[in-house]
């Protein structure tokens, strides 16, 4: 999949193509079928496919304080549409400049002098353009105009509700990882570098993978029992079962959102390594302690409680 960043890197051999616009903040259930959808529609055509996504998104451009937890970082995004058959993700910067574009201006730019499309599929609920004055009628008329055709995303259903982002976040934020990986078809995951930490866990008995989240906020939090595996070297696709934490680290006075992984039966040096953290089942919430004694039996017993999970779960 090629990777285009910004209308200023199109070039004339990106014209032609049928394309879908969104943020696909999740890559679930209902946005792989929409790229089924498109990549049916592009076989018949004999055209390439085009997926439009924004960074940041545009609820985190206009209220970066109260826009919700993302469920996938760009990169996070990218690898989840890969194996997915789209030919070309296009990143526009959502910055004052595209906000201020109108619905004609978004269209004439972006989708016919940019992308030269023949083809686009959208959702009917679909709203762009300053002011939101966009909406899928115009984009309808605006097919007519620029001769492309426009078609209505199929709504995914799952067990008679629609798959949502929302719906997702909601899920994990309640802590039900098992409904949010059924909408997503896969276990909800995070990536990202192994850094060094304050070594207070190889202290105890417990050395921790620890991975900073770069996140203004997560929709996880608390105690799982997670999967790792590696993205670049070291761990490679092998799975490693273990027990994680996700938040500030309230009995140290941490401030920064962490993510600290206890691997089981696992003692390879993984300092640097890019990897994915897969939540499978969650333990308990996120406390303090009034010692370091307490919070070390209680990791024990999350450790012994995430080793029962994978005893009884029917997991690789």
């Amino acid at each position: 999949m090629e990777i285009i960043r910004g209308l200023q890197n199109l070039k004339p051999e990106h014209k032609g193509c049928v394309a879908t616009i969104g943020n696909f903040d999740g890559v679930h259930l209902g946005h792989q079928a929409v790229f089924r959808q498109l990549t049916t529609k592009a076989q018949q055509l004999g055209l390439p496919t085009v997926a439009i996504t924004f960074e940041p998104q545009p609820q985190e451009f206009f209220s970066p304080d109260s826009a919700p937890s993302r469920l996938t970082k760009f990169r996070e995004k990218v690898n989840a549409i890969l194996p997915l058959q789209i030919d070309r993700l296009l990143c526009l910067r959502f910055d004052k400049r595209l906000a201020k574009l109108t619905a004609g201006e978004f269209v004439h730019n972006v989708l016919v002098d940019g992308l030269g499309i023949s083809h686009l599929v959208i959702g009917d609920d679909f709203r762009f353009g300053k002011g939101r004055e966009g909406d899928f009628e115009f984009l309808v008329q605006s097919g007519k105009h620029y001769r492309f055709e426009v078609a209505n995303t199929h709504t995914f259903d799952l067990n008679g509700e629609r798959v949502s982002s929302t719906g997702i976040r909601n899920a994990l934020q309640a802590g039900n990882v098992e409904l949010a990986e059924q909408l997503l078809g896969r276990p909800y995951g995070m990536v990202g570098r192994v850094a060094h930490g304050d070594k207070r866990g190889r202290s105890i008995g417990f050395p921790t993978a620890n991975i900073y989240v770069h996140r203004r906020s997560t929709p996880v939090g608390g105690v799982y029992a997670v999967q790792m595996r590696g993205a670049e070297r070291d761990l490679g696709a092998v799975l490693v079962n273990g027990v994680a934490n996700v938040g500030v680290r309230p009995t140290v006075a941490g401030t920064r959102t962490l993510l600290e992984v206890h691997l089981f039966d696992f003692d390879r040096e993984i300092y640097g390594a890019h990897v994915c953290v897969n939540f499978l089942n969650k333990l308990r919430d996120e406390q303090r302690f009034d010692s370091f004694e307490a919070l070390k039996s209680q990791i024990n017993q999350d450790a012994m409680a995430a080793r029962a999970f994978f005893s009884s779960a029917t997991r690789p």
